[in-house]
């Protein structure tokens, strides 16, 4: 538990940037938290730990420092990222300081619980096995996979601006940069299977897993809506969006913008 609570208090420290901007809380500082949980497992169990974990604790760093150094030149050089999302998300200015308080727990919470496979397996003295290796390897794909769709974004809103992105990765699903972060995330829980020890252990590596995929399917019903929205006159879109899958490919799922409960 004292390892947990050591991941938790480093999140804590982290995403509180989000004091100052609340949707950093879930954004810039939820990518830094995850870099600064790669090092703290780092300095907790660097001198015991063998290759695949220490690969493990590395990607935790390297995912965090390009999602949060991403986003930060999104949020600080993009003037029309900003001008956009202005009118697509809240400032937090009337909220008050215990709902912040309130987002800001929960989110570092989150952090710890995503991030606690890896903490278990260094923890009960567990070394790398085959679920390591699978997940360190899934992992790595999911990196990949969410920075080229990022690349990819971006050179293709470089050319035409006005236009939604239909090559590269998303030709395949809509939503590849969240489909990378799935993926990512699948691999940090299988790095757990056969060390969790007790029911605890399961329960904190269940809810981060299943938080982020619930997070993820949000985003992209926030963002499909946002695209219905501005490209609701271009029959182009309406023809990529009803032959191309939201989010996991091969799966006929082309919408989420019906299913309110995911609020994300």
């Amino acid at each position: 538990m004292n390892g947990f609570l050591i991941l938790f208090a480093v999140a804590l420290v982290v995403s509180a940037i989000g004091f100052k901007k609340y949707v950093w809380f879930i954004s810039i500082g939820y990518g830094f938290s995850v870099a600064a949980i790669g090092a703290a497992l780092l300095c907790m169990f660097g001198g015991s730990a063998d290759a695949g974990l220490i690969i493990a604790c590395v990607l935790f760093m390297m995912y965090g420092i390009r999602l949060g150094g991403y986003l930060t030149y999104r949020e600080t050089k993009k003037a029309s990222y900003n001008k956009k999302m202005k009118t697509e998300i809240k400032d937090g200015k009337g909220m008050s300081v215990i709902a912040k308080c309130g987002i800001w727990i929960s989110a570092a919470l989150l952090y710890a619980c995503e991030t606690s496979p890896v903490l278990f397996r260094l923890q009960n003295g567990k070394g790398t096995d085959g679920w390591v290796i699978a997940g360190i390897i899934i992992m790595a794909a999911g990196l990949v996979t969410e920075t080229s769709a990022d690349v990819q974004k971006s050179l293709a809103k470089g050319k035409r601006p006005g236009r939604f992105v239909d090559t590269g990765l998303y030709k395949i699903v809509r939503c590849p940069n969240y489909m990378g972060e799935m993926t990512f995330w699948t691999g940090v829980f299988l790095t757990g299977i056969g060390s969790n020890a007790g029911a605890w252990q399961w329960i904190a590596a269940l809810t981060g897993y299943l938080g982020i995929i619930y997070v993820m399917f949000g985003g992209a019903r926030r963002l499909e809506i946002r695209q219905d929205r501005e490209y609701k006159d271009d029959p182009e879109y309406w023809a990529y969006k009803n032959k191309t899958p939201i989010m996991i490919p091969f799966i006929p799922l082309y919408s989420v913008s019906k299913y309110k409960w995911l609020v994300a």
